[in-house]
């Protein structure tokens, strides 16, 4: 596990949802609080973890300043007051797309379609580039406090 775990003790599942769910129920036209309910399942795999590891890749590249520990500090800083702020809506891109179809897959809602495209090579390029994406957009929410 690349990133430090206390990356995973501050950015629960429920605070990646509450960060991911205002895109995820706009792009599926859901309500907030069903999209929850299908993000929460979804990341229960090793979803999660892979968005942990990109996001912790992405906050060490944005930063030469700051440490391991003081770039914990600042995701602690962050989430100390709203842990549960919703994260802002974001315009869906190819990345963003084949991550939502990540996203359905694991929470079982996708089509058998949709699991085939995303088992084919260029799937799972996109889908890895997908995570990738999230990660970073994760990486910037998880730090944009103080």
């Amino acid at each position: 596990m690349p990133y430090p775990p206390r990356l995973a003790h501050l950015a629960t599942r429920s605070v990646v949802v509450a960060k991911l769910v205002p895109t995820y129920s706009r792009a599926h036209h859901l309500d907030e609080e069903e999209a929850a309910q299908r993000l929460s399942l979804a990341l229960r795999g090793t979803l999660l973890p892979a968005l942990l590891d990109t996001a912790w890749t992405a906050m060490k590249g944005k930063t030469k300043r700051l440490d391991d520990e003081g770039l914990l500090e600042k995701v602690a800083t962050t989430l100390k007051d709203r842990p549960q702020r919703p994260g802002r809506v974001v315009d869906v891109t190819p990345g963003w797309s084949a991550f939502l179809v990540l996203a359905d897959l694991e929470a079982g809602t996708a089509s058998d379609a949709a699991r085939r495209v995303m088992e084919s090579p260029e799937g799972r390029q996109r889908g890895q580039a997908g995570v990738v994406e999230v990660g970073a957009f994760l990486a910037a929410e998880l730090t944009r406090g103080r």
